[in-house]
């Protein structure tokens, strides 16, 4: 067992050892691989960074108030940049115009509208990341 040990620590030395430095090759700068492999990496990045953003929006996981006090129950886009928002706070749902700039009151509702809890609902992040998980081990 202490000679397998020894092979093995000495294993990573010898591969260096036999390294010469006729082993190395250069690449050009300007060449179409590397020009290939460079925008293959560089796209790459760019769906990660549009993915992730189109995940973190999809799921909803920026809207969420420290206490709970504060919840976004729904939510209806009007326009490009304008939306009709229903909003829990306490016992009481109020109906919110939203555009650029300007936040309007639009009615108080009276009976508050019950809706069942969704993906969409304000839970904390580590709770839509832990039912995410365990979705995918389900399958």
């Amino acid at each position: 067992m202490r000679r397998f040990a020894l092979f093995l620590s000495c294993l990573p030395l010898s591969v260096f050892a036999q390294a010469t430095v006729e082993d190395v090759t250069m690449i050009e700068p300007m060449s179409p691989s590397y020009l290939f492999k460079l925008t293959g990496g560089l796209i790459l990045v760019v769906v990660i960074i549009f993915t992730l953003a189109w995940l973190v929006k999809r799921l909803n996981l920026t809207q969420h108030s420290q206490n709970g006090l504060l919840r976004i129950v729904a939510g209806l886009p009007v326009g490009t940049k304008d939306r009709i928002v229903l909003l829990q706070v306490g016992d009481e749902q109020i109906l919110l115009g939203l555009s650029p700039g300007r936040i309007e009151k639009l009615h108080t509702l009276s009976d508050p509208v019950i809706v069942e809890d969704n993906a969409h609902s304000s839970a904390p992040f580590a709770e839509k990341l832990n039912k995410l998980m365990n979705k995918g081990e389900a399958q």
